[in-house]
């Protein structure tokens, strides 16, 4: 299993069934990332609100690889009227495809398409717990503030071992926040996201390592370039 990181929030996770899941894929107009949109490949995409700095290049990818876009209510229905091959959920459902289990969990975080000519409503904000066909649990938190079911339903359902979470500030958790937010979700790995992209959300993620391991000595945190893979 791999999950390379594109910078921002754009994660592509490669399954021991080499099946390929992107997440929220800003990738051509996203300054961290290193990576051509013409390069990225995909089964499947998921989307985690209407932002286009996580929207992204859905639809040029999905045009290409053929990938099915799993996103909120909203999206499905304005993606199916593009043509697109889109599976519509909402928070706490799931739908399994390829072998993929996916659900749709809480964001707390604003969602309305601002990538359209006149911004759109967008439904909800979401985050996805991803479990891989051996098992593995991949929490992708989305945009979002911390908030108290990360505790009770995120850990205490869900259970995911990977949690990748924002430390960016200003749109999302801060460092405070995200390592709060860390050890009630208590995962062995957190890799952190969405910072470092534009200079309103510049971050020290070693100051978050230094603050999660102070408090959660389980919990490994891995910091990664954009482009860099995290391998197991």
């Amino acid at each position: 299993m791999e999950i390379r990181w594109f910078g921002h929030s754009a994660f592509e996770i490669i399954s021991e069934e080499n099946l390929k899941i992107l997440i929220d894929p800003f990738i051509s107009n996203n300054p961290a990332c290193p990576v051509p949109v013409e390069e990225i490949e995909a089964d499947i995409i998921c989307v985690t609100h209407g932002h286009g700095d996580h929207f992204g290049d859905t639809m040029e990818i999905a045009n290409r690889t053929g990938a099915v876009v799993i996103g909120n209510h909203e999206h499905s229905l304005y993606l199916a009227k593009q043509g697109f091959e889109a599976i519509g959920m909402n928070i706490g459902g799931s739908v399994e495809i390829h072998g993929i289990k996916i659900t749709m969990v809480n964001a707390t975080h604003s969602a309305d398409m601002d990538f359209i000519e006149e911004m759109g409503v967008g439904g909800s904000a979401c985050g996805f717990i991803i479990q891989l066909e051996n098992g593995k649990r991949i929490y992708h938190s989305g945009d979002t503030g911390v908030f108290g079911d990360m505790k009770d339903v995120i850990r205490g359902i869900y259970n995911p071992q990977i949690a990748l979470i924002p430390i960016g500030d200003r749109f999302t958790m801060g460092l405070l926040e995200a390592s709060i937010a860390t050890q009630w979700i208590d995962p062995y790995v957190v890799i952190p996201m969405h910072y470092n992209t534009f200079p309103v959300i510049e971050q020290d993620p070693e100051e978050f390592a230094d603050m999660v391991e102070s408090t959660n000595k389980k919990t490994k945190v891995v910091i990664l370039e954009p482009g860099q893979i995290y391998k197991e």
